[in-house]
């Protein structure tokens, strides 16, 4: 958190759950956890201790003289830090979205940069869920494919927008390659599996030349979405690229189409 200020206490039961969901982390040990204490200037706690023992000894140590939250909340900060997730990622949103409906009733929320920002205090149980289950259930209102959900169902529980579309193109991508049987990425597997001159996968009969027209126009459709959010994203840090909520919806939309079509592609020839 960027400004001085001081945080909210936290109730007793928010700091229980919060103990409970670090100490089943995995990637946390107890050498972690007192590299962390130290970090977050709390006082250390014996090892013969359990995990979730050490942490809520803590915290409510800290609280109660304190009377606010800043410390506890620089520790979770460093736990939940994006670089110990690099090759983790669903751990890390699954991580993120347990603290976040916690943190949801004093009006905190973790952002996928490991920074903190202020939300709307929830004051129920279910208003916590529904704020981390919006998204998925905007796109299933929606009917979208059933593989988005198969692919990014971690970064929807997060309302994750860029993680999500992220995501779903990877696994989009990944389908095709999957169909197919070619092991290439981007638009060099376009080109191989939907080319004019030699196609493996056809989303039609390939008859008339509205049907052509169409299966090239498909062929496009994917190049399209490849260079405009997977490449340059694969390239740029994830806080660079800003999608709001109907963006994600947009484009999700899009790619649960993209799903539709090749539910009914034919494959008509092997790979080389």
């Amino acid at each position: 958190m960027n400004e001085v200020k001081r945080r909210s206490s936290l109730s007793a039961g928010t700091l229980e759950m919060i103990s409970i969901i670090l100490a089943d982390n995995k990637v946390l040990s107890h050498s972690d956890i007192n590299r962390f204490l130290l970090q977050a200037d709390l006082e250390p706690q014996p090892e013969t201790l359990s995990k979730r023992d050490r942490l809520f000894k803590a915290f409510a140590d800290f609280q109660n003289k304190n009377q606010c939250s800043n410390h506890i909340l620089k520790f979770i900060q460093l736990v939940v830090s994006p670089n110990r997730y690099v090759d983790k990622m669903d751990e890390f949103e699954s991580l993120r979205a347990s603290i976040n409906k916690q943190l949801a009733f004093v009006g905190y929320e973790l952002s996928e940069n490991g920074n903190y920002r202020q939300v709307q205090k929830a004051n129920t149980i279910s208003e916590a869920q529904q704020r981390t289950d919006s998204l998925k259930k905007k796109l299933e209102d929606r009917n979208a494919h059933k593989k988005l959900f198969k692919y990014c169902i971690a970064d929807f529980l997060q309302n994750d927008y860029f993680g999500s579309v992220f995501e779903a193109h990877k696994g989009l991508f990944q389908r095709i390659r999957e169909i197919s049987g070619v092991q290439t990425d981007g638009n060099t597997l376009i080109e191989s599996v939907f080319c004019d001159k030699n196609p493996i996968l056809l989303i039609n009969d390939w008859r008339s030349p509205s049907e052509k027209s169409e299966h090239r126009g498909f062929c496009n459709l994917l190049k399209g979405l490849c260079s405009m959010f997977r490449n340059p994203a694969a390239h740029e840090p994830k806080i660079h690229w800003e999608i709001s909520e109907q963006d994600a919806l947009e484009i999700l939309g899009i790619i649960s189409y993209c799903h539709r079509r090749l539910d009914k592609a034919q494959q008509i020839r092997l790979p080389k």
